[in-house]
């Protein structure tokens, strides 16, 4: 098992990549901590996590309220003693829009959540990962940030300053052990990309599996990963075997994007 004994907490808990993060954890053996803001839904996760035998805390958390992170690691700290690694998995896409007709103040939103959260976040465990000798910070990504899509760019810059902080944190947080990687996820076969296959088909008056056939065939895995595939990789830069890696990017996107 990857995560044998560790304590994950896992950011941005939904029904997509969130809850494939978490459910992947405690199949590798760690005590995870689910945070998000729907409390309901951070519930059902927990008990099927605890159905299947693992060990886990619901902690309802606005990742933009650094009394809520605070609030959130502390009761980590309470019940299980440590943090070995956090997941800053919670984003949110904001709103699509050419940038000639763009509100700039609606774009803060995204940097809200996906910068400022992730750090906000992420600051809070520095201290108790110091304390026991080390850690793991591995931050969400998106393909976005390297693959320019149109009306997109508020997300993307999100992401992309999100990656360089990422590098910035590895160098600084080094000397404690803690290690900062990026994991830069493309598309997934889950809840958001099933809702983009329906608009695109129900738009263009064609299958979903028409369109669904021409995003896989922009990979050179010809296909397109799902949620749990993707989840795995997030936690190898979390686990043990990644121990010696720091500052760097995985690229989980089924070969669309090659750097």
């Amino acid at each position: 098992m990857l995560l044998r004994d560790k304590v994950v907490i896992v950011s941005g808990v939904g029904p997509g990549l969130g809850q494939e993060l978490a459910f992947c954890a405690g199949r590798e053996g760690a005590r995870v901590v689910l945070a998000a803001r729907t409390g309901s839904f951070l519930e059902e996760v927990r008990a099927k996590l605890e159905a299947a035998g693992t060990e886990a805390l619901a902690v309802p958390t606005d990742v933009t309220v650094q009394e809520q992170c605070r609030r959130l690691v502390q009761a980590t700290l309470e019940r299980f003693g440590r943090v070995d690694a956090l997941i800053n998995s919670a984003y949110t896409m904001g709103r699509l829009m050419p940038f000639e007709d763009a509100d700039l103040d609606r774009w803060q939103a995204p940097f809200k959540v996906n910068w400022f959260g992730s750090l906000r976040l992420s600051q809070e465990v520095v201290a108790p990962m110091k304390a026991q000798g080390g850690g793991a910070i591995v931050m969400v990504g998106s393909v976005a940030a390297r693959k320019p899509m149109a009306n997109d760019t508020a997300y993307a810059a999100s992401k992309a300053a999100l990656q360089a902080a990422a590098r910035n944190l590895a160098l600084e947080l080094g000397p404690h052990r803690i290690r900062v990687n990026t994991a830069m996820l493309g598309r997934m076969w889950g809840p958001s990309v099933e809702t983009q296959v329906a608009q695109v088909a129900a738009s263009r008056g064609v299958s979903r599996e028409e369109v669904k056939r021409e995003f896989a065939a922009r990979m050179a895995l010809p296909s397109i990963p799902d949620d749990a595939d993707c989840a795995g990789a997030v936690l190898f830069l979390a686990s043990d075997y990644a121990r010696a890696i720091t500052g760097a990017t995985l690229d989980v996107n089924g070969g669309e994007w090659m750097p």
